[in-house]
């Protein structure tokens, strides 16, 4: 046990042992030991002879930010990078980490209450069936929700990508088919590969035709393609360079022949029209959007933030240990449809590039997919064209 003494030789004076200094930053002892030997917290000095342990008062601040990081639950390892910034950096660090956490948390939520419908919804038609056995082979006999008359649905779509007036390569890829609707945005040396890899991954995808799988099936499937896309990304890059630095979003919908499951990673997006408003279905997963959910930037201000577009979550060439890779997967949901539905796809070089009434009217407007994606590549254009486009239309229609 380390003994009392107070010993000279700090810049800022007298040295404090470590139970003195346990007192001033209100970490114990035990933890003060770990932080030395993991180099988030050396002592001022080491006594030569008997290793005792002393500490400068000068250290406390930095002491206590170690404290404050551990009880919001932020990694050793991402710990020893913020205490290293100064304290600006080190701002911008721990509120992206933050945005990441209410980013998961949020997505267990979703999943949560999916979970609670779900089960819920089985539960009722298990009373019914107890109640009345002719009626739910009847209903079991004539389709799932009862209707043997349901209109049969497809949809109709197309595809288009730009590299805009400023880029001199195009990274982002984008896919309109029967079963996909994809786009994905590239970033990095690979990022033209880990666009197109993205997206390829999905297409071999032949889960839930005709609607056959279950909710929970669903799910499940969407999170194996989800899987599908980051090992082939990973793998794309892998010969780059800077693996670490290479990615790509991906905002992809998959057509079951009576939902649409939706997979989505960073900040491209997917958008509804429905009654004649277009609503956003996707969350981005970026520190400006963090910054807009907690309050501290207007939307007015998010338009002209000055930052770089920085990610909390992407497809990247980064092998992660398990539990970080869990962390940052894939959005995954199940959207039902209407006839008449019209989505939209697009990476941020057009939304972030047009306004959203511009971006409304010209989906509004346009008489089928094709005619909307040119329409939406000529706004990005007409904007100055900043960054590549990809954007995927399509109609939801009663199958002829």
């Amino acid at each position: 046990m380390e003994r009392e003494g107070r010993p000279m030789g700090a810049a800022s004076g007298e040295l404090v042992t470590i139970g003195e200094f346990a007192r001033l930053s209100r970490l114990s002892a035990k933890a003060l030991r770990r932080y030395d030997e993991l180099g988030l917290l050396r002592p001022a000095l080491v006594d030569p002879v008997n290793g005792y342990r002393y500490y400068d008062p000068a250290q406390v601040e930095g002491a206590r930010l170690v404290a404050w990081l551990r009880r919001i639950g932020m990694p050793l390892n991402r710990i020893g990078r913020v205490v290293a910034l100064d304290a600006g950096a080190a701002a911008v660090e721990i509120r992206a980490y933050w945005a990441r956490v209410e980013a998961e948390t949020a997505a267990r939520r979703d999943l949560a209450m999916h979970l609670v419908d779900h089960l819920s919804a089985e539960g009722r038609t298990m009373s019914g069936m107890s109640h009345n056995a002719h009626n739910a082979h009847n209903a079991e006999n004539t389709g799932s929700s009862g209707s043997a008359g349901a209109v049969a649905l497809a949809i109709r779509c197309a595809a288009l990508t730009d590299i805009g007036v400023v880029r001199t390569a195009n990274q982002d890829a984008a896919f309109a088919g029967p079963r996909l609707l994809a786009v994905a945005d590239g970033f990095g040396e690979g990022g033209a590969e880990a666009s197109a890899a993205a997206i390829e991954a999905l297409k071999p995808s032949t889960w839930g035709r005709d609607g056959a799988l279950s909710a929970a099936d669903l799910l499940n499937a969407l999170e194996e393609a989800a899987d599908s896309a980051a090992r082939a990304v990973r793998d794309a890059v892998a010969p780059c360079a800077d693996p670490d630095g290479s990615g790509t979003t991906l905002t992809a919908m998959l057509w079951t022949g009576s939902r649409l499951g939706l997979v989505h990673i960073g900040d491209s997006r997917a958008y509804l029209l429905r009654g004649g408003e277009l609503f956003r279905i996707t969350h981005d997963h970026s520190l400006v959007q963090s910054m807009l959910d907690d309050g501290s930037l207007s939307p007015e201000e998010a338009v002209s933030h000055p930052g770089p577009a920085l990610l909390l979550k992407a497809l990247v060439g980064e092998a992660r240990p398990a539990a970080v890779a869990v962390a940052c997967r894939a959005d995954v949901r199940l959207r039902e449809v209407l006839a008449g539905d019209r989505y939209l796809l697009c990476s941020d070089g057009l939304s972030a590039a047009v306004e959203a009434a511009d971006l409304r009217a010209a989906v509004v407007a346009a008489d089928d997919p094709q005619e909307a994606v040119r329409r939406l590549a000529g706004l990005a254009r007409e904007a100055g064209g900043p960054d590549n486009v990809a954007c995927v239309v399509a109609d939801v229609v009663v199958e002829e």
